[in-house]
């Protein structure tokens, strides 16, 4: 494996099993593994000379600023010369060989390193004057904080945030916040921020594409060679393919078919000449260097006809128009729809029903509307809410106008009720995530959870939903059918009910005999008389089931469903009263999750933490220094091995 690649491994390993301990009390490795790992670590770190950001080995203080000072630039920071034209790219080629990379989509920073540490990191501001963002660039993911070269080093790179990194922190927003709206301004925000530990929150990492300076070593003249020499540094550098007139098409067919799979954002490619001296003997424009070029994906553009609008509504309230068109083909793909995103693209586009428009894919990925050639303006505003037919009304934010649902409860805004009640410690329904639901919900298709139990009254418009046909439908009702048959601490868990989930639903089941209709009418002094259930979820669990709205829904819902009553005898309810922490490796069973399920079946209870009340801690290595087998044993309580678990 490559050294730096062991390294980055090495220190994601370190980082979760800290976190875990500390943070989680739990353990995914005995000390003496953790040991062995740092050890490896730190070698390499000598070995190779280069020590990453957020190595386990370095500590990077959080720190906040009130401002970020302005800094200008040793030499101006110009904008490329580009075109959309591959034969523009071939002229510019010549015959010179030249680096083709990716054009990444985020933020330049120039980077400075001082005796193998670094120093100063600028962001390109105006190309003049950037921001000084040193504390920033200190806790992005990969960036190198010490190098082996001890010289002065000035190099360029992108600061970038992957799409799956992305996506993640769009989820993690809560629910009616604003989310952001592309990787590109999120990086720009997470750069710049006033307190690095929310930068470091973010995952943003760093690809080098340019050395400026790095004062007696010999690079034979080869941007290549730079390249090189940085990766050898510690940097990650931007992929790159080496080119000339004759193997250009080649490599950007390669290019054109690989940013479809990407998880980084781009817009484009750069041709760099390899010869250094030849192009610096080039010079530059008023606003061009002559030595790179930028190369824009030439859109496809395909004429077809609008033939509806349909109002997507989300969790925000917020009720996007997307735009379904006559099919068409556009870079290898048949496309059929677009988003329109807010009311104001609408107008500015005068869209009316069979309008001829012309569409194509941003960056080859994202289909867009380019043009409409009949601007006939006659598209109705959705009145009210495709998902619980409440009212809408136009906002107008920042001198853009969207259309939001003025339903508080509308059943859009609630998904995520629905992705718990589906997941598979619910009804664990197959074929219906979050996507799926949003669009079912968008499509009025469901107003309540009983509703996903009749979505197979819906065959037609399902089979002729996107990404949707007849096997997809029919895999769906065979999958709603199999989760009819349920038990009732699945049912109980997916109902969403604050600080209620699975193991705290099996001992409620368990202590009313698995009678949901006494569980339905307790009081909260019943529920918290339950071991493990505190007063807080008791009265959680009261006022969900006094609440007439989720009464008559759950009353609907039942009338889907066939709970079966786990059967569980006498004889093997013989751990009941015991409370077990598990922790380390497992061996008998397929993971912790199973072993924990196994205890609960048996009577038992499985919590997280050791403390008094804990009768037995399994650990299968009863030797080890961990936290909690010393806890163990200071309050004397028997730590057992999987096997003597087994054997009691």
């Amino acid at each position: 494996m490559d050294e730096r690649k062991r390294m980055e491994e090495l220190a994601e390993i370190l980082t979760r099993a800290s976190q875990a301990y500390y943070q989680e009390d739990r353990e995914l490795m005995s000390n003496l593994e953790y040991d062995r790992l740092y050890d490896e670590l730190v070698s390499l770190e000598k070995k190779t000379g280069t020590v990453l950001a957020g190595s386990p080995t370095v500590t990077v203080g959080y720190e906040a600023v009130e401002e970020l000072p302005k800094e200008a630039h040793e030499t101006p920071m110009l904008s490329l010369d580009k075109t959309k034209d591959v034969e523009v790219l071939r002229s510019f080629l010549g015959d010179q060989q030249a680096l083709l990379s990716w054009k990444l989509d985020g933020l330049t920073v120039v980077l400075t390193y001082g005796d193998g540490e670094l120093k100063k990191a600028v962001t390109r501001g105006n190309g003049v004057i950037g921001e000084v963002i040193t504390n920033n660039a200190r806790v992005f993911k990969n960036i190198p904080l010490r190098i082996p070269y001890q010289g002065e080093l000035v190099l360029r790179g992108e600061a970038i945030i992957t799409y799956s990194d992305f996506r993640r922190i769009n989820q993690e927003i809560p629910e009616g916040e604003t989310r952001y709206k592309n990787p590109r301004n999120l990086c720009s925000g997470s750069v710049r921020q006033l307190n690095n530990q929310v930068t470091a929150s973010r995952s943003v990492r760093f690809f080098a594409f340019g050395l400026v300076s790095a004062p007696g070593v010999d690079f034979e003249n080869s941007r290549a060679r730079q390249m090189e020499w940085l990766e050898s540094q510690g940097f990650q550098v931007v992929y790159y393919r080496m080119v000339n007139g004759g193997n250009l098409d080649e490599a950007m067919e390669y290019f054109s078919r690989e940013i479809q799979h990407n998880d980084f954002p781009s817009d484009g490619l750069v041709a760099l000449y390899d010869d250094i001296a030849y192009g610096d003997s080039l010079g530059s424009t008023a606003k061009f260097p002559r030595n790179s070029f930028a190369f824009k994906w030439a859109d496809e553009i395909q004429n077809t006809h609008l033939r509806e609008i349909e109002w997507s509504p989300s969790r925000t309230g917020l009720i996007n128009p997307v735009a379904i068109f006559d099919p068409v083909e556009l870079e290898g793909t048949t496309v059929s729809r677009a988003s329109l995103h807010n009311i104001s693209i609408m107008r500015g586009l005068q869209l009316g029903i069979g309008d001829e428009i012309q569409v194509y894919k941003a960056n080859m990925i994202i289909p867009q509307i380019a043009e409409n050639l009949t601007r006939s303006g006659k598209l109705p505003i959705a009145e009210s809410c495709p998902a619980c037919q409440a009212k809408t009304e136009i906002r107008q934010v920042n001198d853009v106008e969207s259309l939001y649902c003025t339903n508080p409860a509308c059943p859009a805004k609630a998904i995520k009720a629905y992705t718990l009640f589906v997941s598979r410690d619910a009804l664990n329904i197959d074929g219906l995530s979050e996507m799926t639901l949003e669009k079912f919900i968008g499509h009025g298709l469901i107003h309540s959870l009983a509703d996903i139990f009749r979505l197979g009254e819906h065959r037609e418009t399902i089979i002729n939903l996107e990404g949707f046909g007849e096997k997809s439908f029919q895999n769906l009702v065979d999958s709603l059918e199999q989760a009819r048959h349920t038990t009732l601490p699945r049912l109980l868990y997916g109902l969403g009910i604050p600080n209620v989930g699975l193991a705290g639903a099996k001992l409620i089941c368990g202590a009313f005999d698995g009678d949901l209709k006494r569980i339905r009418e307790a009081q909260a002094e019943e529920f918290s008389a339950i071991d493990g259930i505190g007063p807080v979820i008791a009265g959680s669990i009261v006022e969900y089931f006094r609440d007439q709205e989720k009464a008559r829904a759950l009353d609907a819902l039942l009338e889907c469903l066939d709970i079966r009553q786990e059967k569980v005898q006498e004889s093997s309810r013989d751990l009941e009263g015991m409370t077990f922490v598990i922790t380390g490796a497992v061996e008998h069973f397929a993971n912790r999750k199973e072993l924990k399920e196994h205890i609960e079946s048996r009577g038992g209870k499985v919590t997280g933490s050791v403390t008094s009340k804990t009768t037995y801690l399994i650990n299968n290595d009863a030797a080890s220094g961990s936290s909690k087998n010393k806890k163990a044993k200071e309050l004397g309580i028997p730590i057992l091995t999987e096997k003597q678990f087994l054997e009691l």
